[in-house]
């Protein structure tokens, strides 16, 4: 007996042009505060008619799902790709139609972790911990209304490895950037 599909999710650029859905459960949802994603936060930002992307914590939220539960639904080709350097193992994939980011990929992860401002904000999961608090400089004074952790907690790093054996330990391949790779101005 096949399984029925659990809730399809839609995330969005700010313009629409580019539609992509996610199924079932997301692994973990985090609010990341490392020096790579407060980098890339302010260069992405600095893109004419980016949205902010900071949230209240001036961390970056993702929601993070299987790369085998997300579809494109349109707009792929508008999709384009970014590193903070040439060399780097991160590539953070915006709509170049409007500068919205949608997501970051890890090389041969996975898992995509979702810009969590991409979701409608009716349909935004909740952030469960955030991550990478050490990085901060001057220290991060927002203990108390989650957990949070100065690097990636053991519990974000459970979930992921949970996540990898029920997919058989793939790491599926994702094809979407048409629209060229990028790199920021330092």
């Amino acid at each position: 007996m096949a399984r029925s599909p659990g809730r399809v999710r839609p995330f969005t650029c700010q313009c629409g042009r580019v539609v992509l859905e996610t199924v079932d459960s997301p692994i973990v949802t985090a609010i990341c505060h490392c020096t790579s994603c407060r980098t890339a936060r302010k260069r992405i930002e600095a893109l004419p008619g980016a949205p902010n992307m900071a949230e209240d914590d001036g961390g970056t939220a993702f929601v993070l799902y299987r790369k085998d539960r997300i579809r494109y639904v349109k707009g792929a080709e508008l999709l384009r790709e970014y590193r903070l350097t040439p060399a780097a193992k991160t590539r953070r994939v915006l709509a170049q139609c409007c500068n919205a980011p949608m997501f970051l990929e890890f090389e041969n992860g996975h898992w995509l972790s979702l810009y969590r401002q991409r979701f409608a904000a009716s349909d935004r999961p909740a952030p469960q911990m955030r991550v990478m608090t050490g990085d901060r400089q001057g220290g991060f004074d927002r203990e108390g209304d989650m957990p949070s952790y100065a690097s990636h907690s053991g519990r974000f790093m459970w979930k992921l490895l949970l996540a990898w054996i029920a997919m058989g330990f793939r790491a599926p391949k994702i094809d979407y950037v048409k629209g060229g790779v990028g790199h920021y101005a330092g």
